[in-house]
């Protein structure tokens, strides 16, 4: 069970790594098939430190996506001058007072 863990792992990692060329992940995924354990800890030995980093890198990466569209998503998809230009027509008009524009205001510009 722990083998498949570490071939799945090598595997992702083989194909996340976008600066190893399409020939050398061919020949890491023909030597994984034939000699599995020893191309797996040789693996480990070799690019091991740039698995840890390639894994952060792309937990982070999701992380700010994912943040990216719920701010996209609860800011109803508008930009922060759109938002701050209604804001501003609520004020002209009189419907808001000059402090609830500046609340508005502070809250689109904390999210921009």
């Amino acid at each position: 069970m722990a083998y498949l863990v570490v071939l799945f792992q090598v595997l992702t990692d083989l194909f996340r790594d976008r600066s190893t060329s399409g020939a050398i992940k061919a020949v890491w995924v023909f030597c994984l098939i034939f000699l599995p354990v020893l191309t797996s800890l040789v693996y480990l030995l070799v690019r091991g430190r740039g698995m840890a980093e390639r894994a952060v890198g792309s937990a982070v990466a999701a992380q700010e996506q994912t943040e990216a569209y719920i701010r996209s998503v609860a800011s109803g998809g508008t930009s922060p001058t759109d938002e701050i230009a209604r804001a501003k027509a609520l004020l002209d008009s009189g419907a808001i007072t000059q402090e609830e524009y500046d609340a508005l205001k502070a809250r689109v510009l904390s999210f921009a």
